[in-house]
């Protein structure tokens, strides 16, 4: 009995053993699938989604003003005819500070270019100007080496001065020799716009007419002076100021009791000082430049030089004229441009003639903005230079040197800058003959801060000019 039980126990262990390997196999199958599946299916339909419907979509509608931009931009520039405006710039040397301001208007001149489109024709040609210049280094053969090289090497099609009279008569012959429009600016020697040039055109008033106003204001404001010292650099620039002045004034009934130059570059104005304090004049009027112009200023202050009026070349106007403090105060200078010029639309209406360019506002917030700093006549001499080109070319509605040359003849406008007309005559062509100077002084304000403001002519100025103590 116990056997039998024994086998039935057996037999029913083997059964069940039985129907559990029958039931195992088949989950043996399923465990296997997944893994199969996993690496095939989820990887590859898994970014599907992710690119299809949001991703691509949402990116495409921002990106696409985006790209639409650049792709306007790149048409107008792929229209736009390159124009290549070549000059040099003292970026070194006696002449780097006034020629830095020169360079900075200028840039600011393309920078609106640019933002405009372009110099653009009737025909809807378009014209991007770019720059191309070199250093001077203040030196008159490097730029007649460095015209040459603008004109032959890089092709320029226009040319623009460097900064002073002396540079830019070296640059002028050059371009003169070669047929190329040149529009100077920095650069007021008569004798440069006496030589019957055809293609050089002259921004700023010439140098015979610099000082002549400030001899106008010391009889006015000092009626009592009766001798002046006519003192300046002997270049050509100075030269030409000094030697139009001196006739000028004694036309007036001014003695001029010292008519003497200094060379450039001069440092030490001692043994001219002391000539000064000898012959005891009223006022000096004369100077050169910035650099000479500057240290002649301080040490007449330095040695207490009992002068009640003295107007200086160049370097009044230039704003870090006043870092030398003090010595500042009272000092006048010429000026081819004031921030505080009155140059407007409605002025030029009055003046029957067209106003073309940026107002005076909007010149002096757009420079200010850029460089932090006030424009000198130098920086909208630099401005101006650029538009009376792109003036130009407008009128003549073409870039042909000849319709260019015949379209500055006929020019006579108002700018931010003044007047501007230049002479037909074939001994002067080109020489500027309807802007006008104006007459700044350093002064202090209430709180004894060093400000500037124009005291002639009187119809233009801004405070009354002030005799030194």
């Amino acid at each position: 009995m116990r056997n039998q039980l024994r086998v039935l126990t057996i037999g029913i262990l083997l059964t069940l053993g039985l129907i559990i390997v029958a039931c195992a196999a088949p989950t043996a199958a399923p465990t296997s699938a997944p893994p199969t599946k996993a690496p095939v299916v989820e990887p590859t339909k898994a970014p599907a989604p992710t690119a299809v419907p949001a991703a691509t979509t949402a990116p495409a509608a921002t990106k696409a003003p985006e790209a639409t931009k650049p792709a306007a931009t790149s048409a107008l520039a792929a229209q736009a005819k390159k124009l290549l405006i070549g000059f040099t710039a003292s970026q070194t040397g006696a002449q780097q500070v006034a020629s830095k301001k020169q360079v900075e208007g200028l840039q600011l001149w393309l920078d609106d270019v640019k933002k405009a489109g372009g110099i653009k024709l009737k025909d809807g040609t378009l014209y991007m100007p770019e720059m191309k210049f070199y250093d001077d280094e203040s030196k008159t053969d490097r730029v007649q080496a460095l015209y040459a090289k603008l004109i032959n090497e890089d092709k320029a099609d226009f040319l623009l001065s460097p900064y002073s009279s002396g540079l830019a008569r070296a640059a002028a012959v050059v371009g003169e020799q070669n047929g190329k429009v040149m529009i100077t600016a920095g650069a007021a020697d008569d004798v440069t716009m006496e030589q019957g040039f055809k293609n050089t055109f002259q921004l700023y008033t010439p140098a015979s007419r610099y000082l002549t106003g400030a001899a106008d204001m010391l009889m006015k404001i000092d009626p009592t002076a009766k001798k002046i010292a006519i003192v300046y650099e002997k270049d050509s620039f100075s030269t030409s100021v000094a030697n139009a002045l001196k006739p000028y004034a004694e036309g007036k009934g001014l003695n001029v009791v010292m008519f003497e130059g200094y060379d450039t570059g001069s440092t030490d104005f001692s043994p001219f000082i002391n000539k000064i304090s000898a012959t005891n004049p009223d006022a000096i009027l004369g100077g050169g430049h910035f650099a000479d112009g500057t240290t002649f200023a301080k040490q007449l202050y330095d040695k207490k030089t009992p002068v009640r009026f003295v107007t200086l070349l160049v370097a009044p106007p230039e704003p870090t004229f006043k870092d030398i403090g003090d010595a500042a105060q009272y000092i006048i200078g010429p000026s081819q441009w004031e921030p505080q010029v009155t140059y407007s639309a409605e002025s030029a209406k009055a003046a029957n003639i067209p106003y073309y360019g940026p107002s005076v506002k909007a010149f002096t917030d757009a420079y200010v903005a850029k460089y932090k700093d006030s424009p000198s006549y130098h920086s909208a001499g630099g401005y101006a230079q650029g538009l009376l080109l792109q003036k130009a070319i407008e009128d003549a509605d073409s870039v042909d040197p000849a319709k260019i040359v015949a379209a500055l003849d006929k020019m006579n406008l108002m700018t931010f800058y003044g007047v501007i007309k230049f002479s037909t005559e074939a001994k002067t062509h080109g020489k500027q003959v309807a802007h006008d100077m104006v007459y700044m002084q350093w002064q202090k304000d209430a709180s004894g801060k060093l400000i500037t403001n124009i005291v002639w002519p009187l119809e233009a100025k801004s405070a009354d000019g002030q005799l030194r103590k």
